[in-house]
């Protein structure tokens, strides 16, 4: 392959270093998808005559929510030997380790949490409505996944092509940037979908089309991404795949019922 075909990617991780002090890319923009989903949940919530006040609450929530979901996807999904055995570790978020399966999850979970705390608010209500800035989100945190060079893909020819320099010299799909285009994607869809009818939109309709189109996504995805965990080898689906499937499943349903409804 002609190297002035291929990206050559070694941008560093950090955005500076001040002493010990080392803000990441990654960090960044995980803290902007969660400022810029509250401010559009704010909107959401005053267009709707629902109490802004409790925004904050729920972007507490859902922020814990988020980061236990996803450490504790990351440790029973793909290495619980390890973790089951050093269960201190579990605490290590800073060494990595989050799953995003896990995460949404988390996510379900807090929004339960907070709405049995609200009362006037309906889980699936809120939950239709957080489909739009996880969306955004999860587009960011892919980015942030491309700036640490990690979750990579596999070897191609491809034109665009990214040579991941911190890893190795081969020519290697971004499958980060494919899913965060996914993501981004499907934020602007679902946007339009809720700007379009509002509170008319029928119950569980945003969250069968996140599921649906999110997780079908990730599982074809999977196939052009190196295998995040040595088990994964020779398995005819990888972990990632074998979660999705539930969630697909979920999402089809949920968007079946709404029609229905």
């Amino acid at each position: 392959m002609n190297s002035l075909a291929v990206i050559h990617w070694n941008v560093s991780p950090e955005l500076f270093k001040l002493g010990p002090i080392e803000p990441r890319w990654y960090g960044l923009l995980f803290a902007l998808g969660f400022l810029i989903g509250y401010q559009v949940m704010l909107w959401i919530y005053s267009l709707e005559g629902k109490p802004a006040r409790s925004v904050y609450r729920l972007f507490m929530t859902v922020f814990f929510g988020t980061i236990i979901g996803a450490r504790l996807g990351h440790c029973l999904f793909y290495d619980p030997v390890f973790y089951l055995n050093n269960p201190l570790d579990i605490f290590k978020i800073w060494e990595g380790g989050l799953a995003s399966h896990g995460a949404t999850l988390g996510i379900m979970g807090a929004v339960y949490f907070y709405v049995r705390q609200s009362k006037s608010l309906d889980w699936l209500w809120v939950v239709d409505r957080m489909t739009i800035v996880v969306a955004l989100a999860s587009s960011l945190i892919r980015l942030g996944n491309l700036f640490n060079s990690e979750i990579i893909g596999k070897a191609t020819t491809v034109p665009w092509a990214f040579i991941f320099e911190r890893v190795d010299m081969i020519p290697r799909h971004p499958a980060q940037l494919y899913e965060s285009l996914l993501y981004l994607g499907l934020f602007f869809f679902l946007l339009h979908a809720y700007k379009k009818s509002k509170s008319a939109i029928p119950e569980g309709r945003l969250t069968g089309i996140f599921l649906t189109f999110c997780f079908s996504g990730r599982f074809l995805i999977e196939f052009i991404k190196e295998n995040q965990v040595a088990f994964e080898a020779g398995m005819p689906l990888n972990m990632g795949q074998l979660l999705s499937i539930p969630m697909v499943a979920l999402g089809i349903w949920l968007w079946v019922r709404s029609v229905k409804r």
